[in-house]
């Protein structure tokens, strides 16, 4: 019991504490993206390999080394015997100093093709900070409806207790009066404890859907505008959709993009398979080297090939290695296609479902309500019984309930089928993140 306080009291506090926000979906999913650690994962994702292209594109430029060393040494060699005339070692204070450009002429395209495997992965990763985008702001707009749906349930709830309370009061007096029964008083109490318990439980809905929007967006909702669906952004039909989602959904590209960096990655495995040629500058100043005393100066320009003939076997594990990877990508790619096809199907089920079912929800609403306002009428001149009026209140509870439900389903199903494409932040007018590509 303690567990569920202290968890209870946490939700108020974390509600209390947060500043509210007002404004339509768009601003909602724009701060939630803006803040989501999602979507800010894969952004220093992205700036990372953007670190790594120019890391790989530091090859094609020379390298610098300069090298320096001070400490003694003991020789014993021809030059120390010309210069004691004995053998035995002669020790000198012995000092280095040198510098030595490097520039690579060719290295068998290792960073050319090292430049376009980080690009492919650069370009991977800014698909990936779309996706992510669209991913947050399709939970932001769920929690954004969802908040929308309870708090119209919630009115609901107070108008159902508002009309239980009025029988009550009505079959109270008439009980009064000693028109009506005991029985119907009781009974008109039992249910006007029901509807209480309900809006209880309706406003206990909503601050679950106030806490599941502060997740999402970071802020309390306030004076949310009910949207207008994205019936423009919508497909003809489900061949389209996934047409669409084939050619502009971020996951998809993606993957294919990761196809391209692990080709990349193949044909650099392969540089070993050529000598490499560089072009080396150098330059070294040292004293009392190797027992000969004083200055010991030099100045080369040289051409160098190296070329590794055998490494064990190494070589060849590692084009084998990334034959491999060429394959696993293009699995991936193939498992991230049918989750799109998969998830724009079931995206145009639900709104296929939802729009036929919306029509029929409020058909149903409007007849409780006509039968309510029958059944009031004829409950005042003695047709109807106390039992058969508080049925068609809970009747007509229940139906509007059903009705604001299927109206919101249906209007979140239009932002999953554009976002089921990858174009729900442009349907939006959300600008994505700076890090992510357009497809």
């Amino acid at each position: 019991m303690k567990v569920v306080r202290s968890i209870t009291l946490i939700g108020v506090l974390i509600l209390i504490g947060s500043p509210a926000i007002a404004g339509d979906l768009a601003a909602t999913v724009r701060k939630a993206i803006e803040h989501n650690p999602d979507v800010l994962i894969t952004q220093d994702d992205k700036r990372a390999i953007e670190q790594d292209v120019r890391e790989a594109k530091a090859g094609y430029l020379p390298r610098v080394d300069v090298s320096a060393g001070v400490g003694g040494e003991k020789s014993d060699n021809t030059s120390t015997m010309a210069a004691t005339g004995k053998n035995g070692y002669l020790g000198l204070h012995r000092e280095e100093s040198g510098i030595k450009v490097t520039q690579m002429l060719f290295d068998g395209f290792f960073t050319k093709h090292g430049v376009a495997r980080q690009k492919g992965h650069l370009k991977a990763a800014s698909y990936r900070v779309l996706a992510a985008g669209e991913d947050i702001g399709l939970k932001a707009a769920k929690a954004y409806l969802g908040v929308l749906q309870r708090q119209e349930q919630v009115n609901l709830a107070k108008e159902n207790l508002a009309a239980h309370q009025r029988i009550h009061d009505q079959i109270r007096m008439r009980s009064e009066r000693g028109v009506g029964r005991t029985a119907d008083t009781t009974q008109a109490a039992g249910r006007l404890a029901l509807a209480q318990a309900n809006l209880e439980a309706q406003e206990g809905n909503l601050r679950d859907a106030q806490v599941a929007y502060v997740r999402i967006v970071g802020e309390m909702p306030v004076d949310l505008v009910l949207p207008v669906a994205p019936a423009d952004k919508l497909a003809a039909d489900l061949d389209a959709l996934i047409g669409e989602a084939r050619e502009t959904h971020p996951v998809l590209l993606s993957a294919v993009a990761d196809i391209s960096a692990t080709q990349a990655q193949h044909e650099q495995a392969r540089a070993n398979d050529f000598p490499r040629f560089d072009v080396e500058l150098g330059a070294s100043h040292n004293d009392n080297l190797d027992g000969v005393r004083g200055a010991n100066e030099d100045l080369y320009a040289m051409l160098r090939m190296n070329y590794s003939v055998y490494r064990g076997g190494a070589d060849l594990a590692r084009k084998r290695s990334t034959a491999h990877r060429i394959s696993e990508a293009k699995n991936v790619r193939a498992r991230a296609e049918d989750q799109v096809i998969e998830e724009a199907s079931l995206s145009w089920n639900d709104f296929i479902t939802a729009q036929s079912r919306v029509d029929l929800l409020r058909s149903h609403a409007d007849a409780a309500r006509t039968t309510r306002e029958a059944y009031v009428k004829q409950f005042n001149i003695g047709q109807r019984t106390l039992l058969d009026l508080l049925d068609t209140e809970n009747e007509l509870f229940s139906a509007e309930l059903n009705y604001v439900d299927g109206k919101y389903r249906l209007l979140f199903a239009n932002y999953r089928i554009v976002a089921s494409k990858g174009q729900l932040l442009s349907a939006l007018a959300v600008t994505p993140p700076e890090e992510a590509a357009a497809p």
